[in-house]
């Protein structure tokens, strides 16, 4: 079970920060194509910075907490599912304290205009 304690946790993160899309109105899964967009510049670029650290001989996994299913370069197929995992979760949580503030300001505007009304 330890091989795949890793990928339950990235699991386990993106299960606790789902509702977020829908009670909270994240909308980051309903638009794709920005997703894709937010995503790719962080894979590109955190992925060639794991390889290199790996080509260098800088870092090693333990094998005893990854699946061994190893992409080319020798980088775990966990390391590119947290490159992915973490800045979802990070964009859906973004998007759904942004929303939650703007409810806040409109309720906030409405009760102002009604004290001036009254």
């Amino acid at each position: 079970m330890d091989r795949y304690q890793y990928l339950l946790l990235m699991a386990g993160c993106l299960a606790i920060t789902l509702p977020l899309e829908f009670v909270l109105r994240a909308r980051v899964y309903r638009r794709p194509g920005l997703l894709v967009t937010a995503l790719v510049p962080i894979v590109v670029i955190f992925s060639a910075w794991d390889l290199l650290g790996i080509w260098r001989d800088h870092w090693r996994y333990n094998p005893a907490y990854v699946t061994g299913l190893d992409l080319p370069g020798g980088m775990p197929i966990e390391e590119l599912v947290f490159f992915v995992v973490v800045p979802i979760c990070g964009l859906l949580t973004y998007e759904a304290v942004g929303w939650v503030l703007s409810v806040l300001r409109r309720l906030h505007e409405t009760r102002r205009r009604e004290r001036a009304d009254a």
